[in-house]
């Protein structure tokens, strides 16, 4: 092997999936929760996973087995596809809970793909690794969708569509409260509850707010954003599914929140402010409202320009 660096390890933020109106298309990372890859670059043409810690209580183990695993996937599809006669060895530590709408496993995913691409010859750049991270989210999720690993790639606020990641202006005051119930809300599960047609009137109406809240970021436009900020398409039919959901997001909405939502594919609700104050004070509040629902919480309040993945 010519690299002279034979292993790397690398960090990858939780995000916020969605945002609300930009279903499978807009997400955003925040600075909170994170995953860690640690990479080692071998002599054998494999992908080999040796260990998951962290963040695992109440899930089933995780599969060690490459193939079946988000990290383990994106790992060989890079692989391939730059022709390398090594392979990989990873281990993966999750700081982000599965099954609680933060990108859990997109997280280990971008770690994963990070900490490799810095062991390879001639490094590839964010938006070349990004077909890969597609490729090892859909292992977990079942489709190819890139509202979690691109921000997690990039940063920050940041629309993607099947084949290319583009970064959003997001103003410095913009903040996010996201509280994370001790519930666990499988994606497959959520994503079941949006298979019945839509009417083309809800249609219009989202593509209506989401004309408006893509127009507010570029115009750093409270207002529009707030007016944009309200799902009509797939917030109805999940916030079944999340216990405590309305009474969660209407202490976000008394506390100033421009809106307010589900993370992803849920439990975690996040909510959006025009300052740090307010999302600390809300962040507070929709903590209380779960535990009147009856369950715990954890709370992160972030810039909406978040982190992205890097080495460390």
């Amino acid at each position: 092997m010519s690299t002279s660096i034979r292993e790397a390890r690398a960090f990858a933020p939780a995000s916020v999936g969605n945002i609300g109106v930009g279903f499978d298309l807009l997400g955003h990372s925040i600075d909170g929760p994170r995953d860690v890859a640690f990479v080692r670059r071998i002599a054998e043409p494999v992908v080999r996973i040796t260990a998951i810690t962290g963040d695992i209580v109440g899930i089933e183990t995780l599969p060690l087995q490459a193939e079946r695993n988000t990290a383990g996937r994106a790992l060989q599809t890079l692989r391939d596809a730059v022709g390398m006669a090594d392979g990989f060895e990873l281990e993966i530590h999750k700081g982000i809970a599965l099954g609680s709408g933060l990108g859990g496993s997109a997280a280990s995913c971008v770690a994963a793909l990070v900490a490799a691409n810095a062991l390879l010859d001639a490094p590839l750049t964010r938006e070349a690794l990004y077909p890969f991270a597609l490729q090892g989210e859909a292992v977990s999720s079942g489709s190819l969708h890139g509202d979690n690993v691109a921000p997690m790639l990039l940063g920050g606020v940041v629309m993607a569509t099947a084949t290319r990641m583009v970064a959003l202006p997001a103003p410095a005051w913009l903040f996010c409260a996201v509280v994370h119930p001790d519930q666990v809300l499988e994606t497959r599960r959520a994503r079941a509850a949006l298979a019945e047609p839509y009417p083309l009137s809800q249609v219009v109406e989202q593509s209506t707010h989401l004309a408006q809240f893509l127009t507010g970021l570029q115009r750093g436009d409270a207002g529009l954003i707030r007016d944009g900020l309200n799902d009509v398409l797939v917030e109805p039919r999940r916030a079944p599914l999340i216990p405590g959901f309305a009474q969660v997001k209407a202490a976000a909405l008394d506390h100033g929140a421009l809106g307010a939502s589900i993370s992803g594919a849920g439990p975690s609700v996040f909510a959006w402010f025009d300052s740090r104050e307010r999302a600390q004070a809300a962040a507070e509040a929709m903590q209380t409202a779960f535990a009147d629902a009856g369950y715990g919480a954890r709370a992160y309040v972030s810039p909406v320009a978040g982190p992205r993945a890097e080495v460390i």
